[in-house]
């Protein structure tokens, strides 16, 4: 015979068994969670929120990309909204993707606005050092 058997040799390091094994998956797990679940389990929740806060006068874009003001919240379910005068949609409200504008709450104690903001929105202290980063405007 030309061939000789080949006998395989033991191992030294045993098998790497244990926890070792299983290490790269739950890495995976851990990344995966922190870059996809968790950010999908907010935008649900802040979605959520949204709905349920919807209210008469609510500038809203349906799911099918139409715009209109909610005219009557008829239940949980269900909101009716005006798409243009004297058209009026029954509208499921898990299918409202987002609300446009709210209307000002008609509140007669209401404070005069700040005069140091006048029109300028306020600036967080994070996105004026990215801006400040990555070339955004000079104060």
């Amino acid at each position: 015979m030309f061939v000789t058997p080949a006998y395989a040799q033991a191992a030294a390091g045993g098998g790497g068994g244990g926890i070792e094994a299983f290490l790269p998956l739950i890495l995976i797990f851990v990344v995966f969670y922190f870059l996809l679940i968790r950010p999908q389990q907010k935008k649900m929740k802040d979605h959520k929120a949204m709905l349920a806060a919807i209210r008469r006068g609510d500038k809203v874009v349906t799911g099918g990309g139409i715009i209109g003001t909610v005219s009557k919240v008829v239940d949980d379910n269900e909101v009716v909204v005006e798409i243009a005068d004297e058209v009026k949609v029954r509208v499921q409200r898990s299918l409202i993707s987002a609300v446009l504008s709210k209307p000002e709450p008609a509140n007669e104690d209401k404070k005069p606005a700040d005069s140091g903001s006048q029109g300028k929105p306020a600036q967080s202290g994070l996105g004026g050092l990215l801006g400040g980063l990555f070339g955004g405007k000079k104060k």
